[in-house]
């Protein structure tokens, strides 16, 4: 595109902070809204991703505008129950009002550090960390993102061990960052970047009899293993939940031949599985510990990789050895103590575990009485995902949830499993809507899928 002229630039930039700054919207502006939006993400973002809203959606120009506890609204008004919950972002829910005080509060007395003076909130963030997480981790970096926070695992755990291999699960998501996408395991993200970093080793999630093996075997030809880095349950594979026994398993082979465990909780942390951490279900302690996505309380992007003292030995002499520039700063940190604040003070933990059991229930229910296109729902907390027969099915099934207001998608790396992971303040009385809603669009699936002579009953 051609350079505008300053002139230009100027004028646009500031139509739009006008449009921020607006409380409502004239019928007018609003479709200019809707106009922009399109044509940026053709002109200047990404043309695919208006061909994937139409591939899943009844209407790919919804743009949201504005949310609040456990929904959000498009620029026209429509308002959507929350199921997708941004990929897990916003545990607290949507703008959490001790979340963005926090956040104001902060900004009205600085908004990033000088990277020189010390930064009192990343202390005090790492504090409460520190007194959060089970066992002995202690030290923590932080990050934007639960990719970096991968990233900054998996660096550790070849400076503290000397040793370059690693061992990751099939249908793991760890990010899409270059080592975080050798962790990750679908073809479709990883071929188009081979070859990625070397030594990992994919194996069966749920197997840990496999893991020793490979352990074994590589320290036979002596390239030993750093870490075994795992999701305690699979999100973008497809909201897979591990036999009981299977972490339990892999901290006892990894403490017995010195490899590290790391845990990515990006996704399954801060309450959403019904507890504080998904390992506390199994009584883990992993060696680094990794946060993401709603660690920020829906507000702030941050992320954090934990470790213990012992570990960190090897980052205290030189303490630029891994450094981000944004990593840690005030207004992120703010939210992260206030999310802390609002995950305990509200027993938000305990409230996933009441909620999602009472919503696994109805999934399941859902899914048993329409097992011609569904497989079967699962999860644990509010985690939760609804199997089908194929990807068509679960795309059919978004679309109608998506009518009728309620927002689900499905997982990056097992595409037949829509999620449902809300905002932990969602009300008992949504769930309930959204049950009769899936109810209503499972009829309707199916019943399309009959006449079209799919044999479905």
């Amino acid at each position: 595109m051609a350079q505008r002229a300053v002139s230009e630039i100027i004028a646009k930039s500031q139509r739009i902070l006008d449009m921020i700054a607006k409380e409502e919207l004239t019928p007018e502006e609003k479709k200019w809204i809707v106009e922009e939006t399109v044509r940026g993400f053709r002109d200047c973002v990404n043309p695919g991703f208006l061909e994937y809203r139409k591939s899943v959606s009844t209407d790919y120009t919804a743009v949201e505008w504005k949310d609040s506890g456990a929904t959000f609204e498009d620029v026209n008004g429509k308002v959507f129950i929350d199921c997708l919950g941004g990929y897990g972002i916003y545990n607290c829910g949507h703008r959490h009002p001790k979340v963005m005080k926090a956040v104001m509060d902060q900004l009205k007395r600085q908004a990033l550090h000088s990277q020189e003076l010390l930064d009192p909130l990343r202390a005090m963030l790492a504090d409460l960390l520190a007194d959060l997480t089970p066992g002995d981790l202690q030290y923590s970096f932080f990050t934007n993102s639960g990719t970096e926070s991968i990233e900054g695992a998996l660096k550790l755990a070849r400076l503290h061990t000397g040793r370059k291999g690693f061992i990751a699960a099939t249908r793991a998501f760890h990010g899409k960052s270059l080592g975080s996408l050798t962790g990750t395991s679908k073809a479709v993200f990883r071929r188009p970047y081979l070859p990625l970093i070397p030594g990992f080793h994919h194996v069966p999630f749920g197997d840990a009899d496999i893991i020793e093996k490979i352990i074994k075997a590589n320290e036979f030809i002596g390239e030993e293993i750093a870490a075994v880095i795992l999701e305690p349950i699979q999100g973008e594979g497809g909201v897979i939940v591990p036999p009981d026994d299977y972490l339990p398993a892999v901290r006892e082979i990894c403490s017995r031949h010195g490899v590290l465990l790391i845990l990515d909780e990006v996704q399954t942390g801060m309450g959403r599985t019904g507890k504080m951490f998904c390992c506390e279900h199994y009584g883990v302690v992993p060696d680094i510990l990794c946060l993401g996505k709603a660690f920020g309380g829906g507000v702030m992007p941050i992320g954090a990789f934990v470790s213990t003292a012992h570990i960190w030995q090897e980052m205290i002499p030189n303490p630029f050895l891994h450094t981000t520039t944004f990593g840690g700063n005030p207004i992120a940190c703010a939210a992260a103590i206030a999310a802390i604040n609002v995950i305990l003070e509200e027993r938000l933990a305990e409230r996933s575990a009441e909620l999602g059991a009472f919503f696994l229930d109805g999934l399941r229910t859902l899914a048993a009485r329409y097992d011609s296109i569904c497989v079967e729902a699962r999860g644990k907390g509010l985690m939760l995902g609804v199997e089908f027969i194929s990807d068509e099915a679960g795309y059919e099934v978004a679309k109608g949830l998506f009518e009728n207001g309620v927002l689900v998608a499905g997982t990056l790396v097992n595409a037949k499993t829509l999620r449902f992971e809300p905002p932990l303040t969602i009300s008992k009385s949504q769930i309930e809507t959204v049950l009769d809603i899936l109810e209503k669009v499972l009829n309707s699936v199916s019943k399309a899928r009959c006449g079209a002579g799919r044999g479905v009953a």
